[in-house]
């Protein structure tokens, strides 16, 4: 059966504290002289103060906006970064020959200023009196040189500030020139497409739609006016066409009767005795031949009068047609004045309607032209509605850039004057003539504390195991359950007590010696780990 185990009285517990009290005094006192050893050596730690503000801007706010407290924390770490560079603080090292023992022992310069960053502290201090004010303190070995290096940091901080204000600014003001300049550039782009645009496209643009309805509906009225004085001089024109026709025909009447009037030479006298007289000698030939024969010289004689006869006849004929042909020509030659004054209607109506003609094709031409460019309206205004809204896209951007621009100038020019905000310091960084750190007595009571539980530790290591064995009486009857009658005490014998006496005394002299020795080295230790250096700080 396992038993549970037995609780100790308070008294029991005393006992055991009272039993083991070299065990606990003996870390004790090592720890506590070696910590009070390595506290005392501890090298006293100045610290120097010095306070600043942010002095509003000279101007007013309508121009200059306040910076909040939000800002103010933001613009002093940007500083900081810049403050606490390495570029800042190891010119500082050197000049005041700062860390010098870290330096000895060969940290490295990263090191030495990560260290000089934590003795750095920032702290804003933001009250009525003071508002938008920190404080910048900074820790080292040396008084002067504490002093020396708070005032330059404070001193850093207006520089930084100045100059990146400045430089903030400055560079604000130039990227808005530039995005200026693109604005500008881009707007003149649009201004100028706008423009070829419009001259592509004159005559096409909206404004002008209302114009070329105008235009368009009198060449519509002119088209009619000219469709409707074609028609009326073709009517005319056939009328005097007409007239003309029947004009030609009579008069192509009237001269054929003039000369049929002439008469046909046939019919004339002269023709009819001729015609009489080769009648009668035919007939005499017709009576020869009947008794004569052909090759008679009176039937050739006969003959010869006949053909005479017949050559006169032809001769009559061929004059009355001559006659009739220069009275015909003489006819035809003699202009008809009627004719001609039809004729010169005609000419003129065809003239008319040839000039008529051309005016209705420029018409029809320019109303077609005309229609055209109002089918054109609705894509040009389409266009120029597209490029106006980019232009008041881009105008609206540069005008948005050109304000930016101006309050960019403003604040360079305030900037530059010094009427913005600026840090200024207004207590000086003091010399410190207390040290702040080490606390000694506190750390001494710390390692006090520290040795008093390293011994407490080792006395409950040492006296864990009889606390799980029966050692009493009480454990006997716990475990056991049983109760005990008769107790017998420890006897030793003269030789035993000597010897336990001599062991006992060796024993105290090797914890004096650990002592003794654990003193140094856990000084060495303390030292080597720099741990109340560092609580120091």
């Amino acid at each position: 059966m396992k038993a549970e185990f037995r609780q100790r009285t308070p008294g029991e517990y005393l006992r055991i504290l009272w039993r083991r009290k070299w065990a606990i005094l003996l870390p004790t006192v090592v720890v506590a002289i070696a910590v009070a050893y390595v506290v005392w050596r501890l090298p006293d730690v100045y610290e120097s103060t010095s306070l600043l503000i942010v002095r509003p801007p000279t101007i007013a706010s309508a121009f200059i906006p306040r910076l909040s407290e939000e800002d103010l924390s933001l613009r002093i770490n940007n500083i900081s970064q810049e403050v606490l560079s390495r570029s800042s603080l190891q010119p500082l090292i050197e000049r005041y020959d700062l860390y010098v023992r870290e330096r000895r022992n060969g940290e490295p310069m990263e090191a030495v200023i990560e260290r000089m960053r934590r003795d750095v502290r920032i702290q804003i201090e933001s009250t009525r009196d003071t508002p938008n004010a920190f404080r910048i303190s900074y820790r080292s070995n040396d008084p002067r040189a504490t002093q020396a290096v708070t005032a330059e940091l404070a001193s850093k901080y207006v520089n930084a500030q100045m100059k990146a204000t400045t430089a903030t600014s400055t560079q604000t003001k130039e990227f808005f020139e530039q995005r200026l300049a693109e604005a500008k550039r881009e707007l003149d782009e649009i201004d100028l497409k706008r423009i070829e645009f419009m001259q592509r496209n004159v005559g096409n643009l909206p404004s002008e739609a209302q114009a070329l309805v105008g235009q368009l509906a009198g060449l519509r009225e002119q088209q009619k006016t000219l469709i409707t004085e074609i028609g009326r001089l073709r009517d005319q024109r056939t009328v005097v066409s007409n007239q003309l026709s029947d004009l030609i025909e009579q008069s192509s009447r009237d001269r054929a009767e003039i000369v049929e009037r002439l008469g046909d030479p046939k019919e004339s006298l002269a023709y009819a005795q001729l015609a009489q007289r080769k009648a009668q000698l035919e007939a005499e030939k017709q009576n020869m031949l009947t008794v004569l024969k052909p090759k008679n010289p009176d039937v050739i004689a006969k003959q010869a009068e006949i053909d005479a006869v017949q050559r006169e006849m032809d001769k009559l004929v061929e004059e009355g047609r001559a006659k009739r042909e220069e009275v015909r020509k003489k006819i035809e030659g003699r202009p008809d004045l009627r004719i001609n004054r039809y004729r010169e209607q005609l000419q003129l109506m065809d003239n008319e309607l040839v000039r008529l003609q051309r005016q209705l094709a420029d018409t029809e031409s320019q109303i077609s032209m005309l229609e055209a460019r109002l089918n054109q309206v609705p894509n040009a205004e389409v266009g120029l509605e597209a490029l106006n809204r980019e232009y008041q896209t881009k105008k609206a951007q540069y005008d948005d850039l050109l304000q930016k621009k101006e309050q960019a100038t403003l604040a360079a020019d305030v900037a530059a004057n010094a009427q913005g905000e600026t840090i200024q310091v207004i207590d000086p960084a003091n010399y410190p003539e207390k040290p702040v750190a080490p606390k000694r007595p506190v750390l001494m009571g710390l390692g006090v504390a520290l040795g008093l539980g390293l011994g407490l530790l080792l006395a409950a290591l040492l006296e864990f195991p009889r606390l799980l064995t029966i050692q009493t009486v009480d454990d006997a009857e716990h475990y056991t359950g049983l109760p005990v009658l008769v107790t017998v005490p420890e006897i030793y014998t003269p030789q035993e007590e000597r010897r336990l006496r001599l062991r006992r005394a060796m024993l105290a002299a090797a914890s004096l010696v650990a002592t003794v020795l654990s003193i140094p080295a856990l000084i060495l230790l303390l030292r080597a780990t720099r741990i109340f250096e560092r609580l120091a700080g």
